[in-house]
């Protein structure tokens, strides 16, 4: 059942994606890009986004658990910090520079364009250094 669960929920999501544009990487640009060929028509997809997580949470946290699970699993740190800030930046950065997201970027793999894979490739590259150099520094005492 999760197995089933989860593919459908990619299955909407990945549609979703492409439907709306968001896995071509101009039109996002375009959307980053105010001041020149500025198309705003993803403030719409975001609303949407937005819309439907804020009726979605008051909805299912109703529940006194989950359909699939034994409990939610919901974040419980609260902190804006470095790592949070630092991360959102480098994601932002990331978006405006390749137009991809990666929510986006796994459901446009199945465009079959190298530069998707590429993205991904890098995008893998990216995680596992990040987490490299927190289990470092989580050994030597630091904050990670």
């Amino acid at each position: 059942m999760r197995l089933l669960s989860a593919f459908i929920v990619g299955l909407v999501f990945g549609a979703g994606i492409a439907i709306s544009g968001m896995i071509n990487p101009a039109k996002v640009l375009n959307f980053f890009d105010i001041a020149g060929t500025w198309d705003p028509s993803l403030i719409f997809v975001m609303g949407g986004a937005l819309v439907t997580t804020f009726v979605g949470y008051r909805v299912v946290l109703r529940r006194d658990a989950p359909v699939i699970e034994e409990r939610f699993q919901l974040p419980t740190a609260r902190d804006i910090d470095a790592r949070l800030v630092g991360g959102s930046a480098v994601f932002g950065v990331g978006w405006g520079i390749a137009g991809f997201c990666p929510g986006a970027a796994v459901p446009a793999l199945g465009s079959g364009k190298a530069e998707v894979a590429g993205f991904v490739v890098a995008l893998l590259a990216g995680l596992w250094v990040a987490r490299t150099v927190r289990d470092r520094q989580a050994g030597k005492g630091a904050l990670a």
